[in-house]
């Protein structure tokens, strides 16, 4: 039996959170061997030859003076920040508490649009993202005794994904998204490199290691490859919400692998940023104005 389009495309979509959210454990995994710059810049190599023999194979390779054109840079800057952070805090927090306050994302790059574009957000969206945010502060917990301080970094990685997400939507048509994820990678597994010293200099990777790490870059890839074709093959509203099994994912595998059991405050406020943005994409659907919708809705992993 054939599959309807927006199927297909949640199913594209199921790979793609599937593929990101491995990639994150492995990464996790890898973290307690050496520190977070040798990981960008190891796993960096493996993704830049990967993104390069496509971006070829496509003709997709432009001038690197594509970085000067402000969008492109701002997207850049973001990537760059959100992928710091984020891995900053994933080596320090179960992958479902990290996952969950990422979920907040396309409600942020919702605040943003309005705030930086004048896009019309009407009052119910208006309480879906301040709901939403009350569910990052309950996993967050800030002045609580299970407050981690690793959230901070965690909340600052969102709010670089929202510069990243909200430049992407102003680069110009003519510019490969390939390419422009080609640059990306360059430049956070360059940043991983100047970061090596500061974070304690090289250590010789194990023959595990590497593997797992380019196993995580053909992952990624082929995770940003399922999210295009996804949104190409479905109606975004229809497919953008299974981005949010992302956090399925990321409980399983926290369980499977760390031994992670996400507690009720961690359920409970992620149960409420979830609702938050299934109901944002309502209401997009409905007015016909795809804001959150449109957001990546993508981990920092430098693509």
């Amino acid at each position: 039996m054939a599959l309807s389009p927006n199927l297909r495309g949640s199913l594209f979509m199921a790979v793609a959170t599937a593929g990101f959210t491995i990639n994150d454990a492995i990464t996790k995994v890898v973290s307690s061997e050496m520190n977070f710059g040798q990981v960008m810049l190891v796993r960096g190599v493996f993704a830049i030859a990967l993104i390069a023999a496509l971006a070829l194979h496509q003709g997709a390779m432009r001038s690197f003076r594509t970085l000067l054109i402000k969008p492109v840079a701002l997207r850049v800057i973001g990537e760059v920040g959100g992928t710091v952070s984020y891995l900053a805090a994933i080596s320090h927090l179960p992958l479902a508490n990290i996952s969950a306050i990422l979920q907040a994302l396309p409600l942020l790059v919702t605040l943003g649009a309005a705030l930086a574009f004048g896009e019309p957000v009407g009052w119910r969206r208006w309480l879906a993202i301040i709901a939403g945010f009350v569910g990052v502060l309950i996993i967050v917990r800030p002045g609580a005794e299970g407050f981690n301080q690793f959230s901070l970094f965690a909340l600052i990685s969102v709010i670089f994904c929202a510069l990243r997400d909200l430049a992407t939507r102003q680069i110009p048509a003519q510019i490969p998204s390939l390419f422009v994820t080609f640059l990306t990678t360059v430049t956070v597994t360059t940043t991983g490199a100047v970061m090596l010293v500061p974070l304690g200099g090289w250590t010789p990777p194990s023959v595990s290691a590497l593997g797992l790490l380019a196993m995580a870059a053909v992952l990624v890839l082929i995770g940003y490859q399922c999210v295009i074709m996804a949104l190409r093959t479905g109606d975004i509203s229809a497919v953008a919400p299974f981005r949010y099994l992302a956090l399925l994912w990321a409980m399983l595998l926290g369980y499977l692998v760390f031994g992670d059991v996400p507690d009720a405050m961690m359920i409970l406020g992620a149960s409420i940023i979830v609702l938050s943005g299934l109901y944002a994409f309502y209401r997009e659907h409905k007015r016909k104005r795809p804001v959150a919708a449109g957001a990546s809705g993508l981990p920092p992993d430098g693509l």
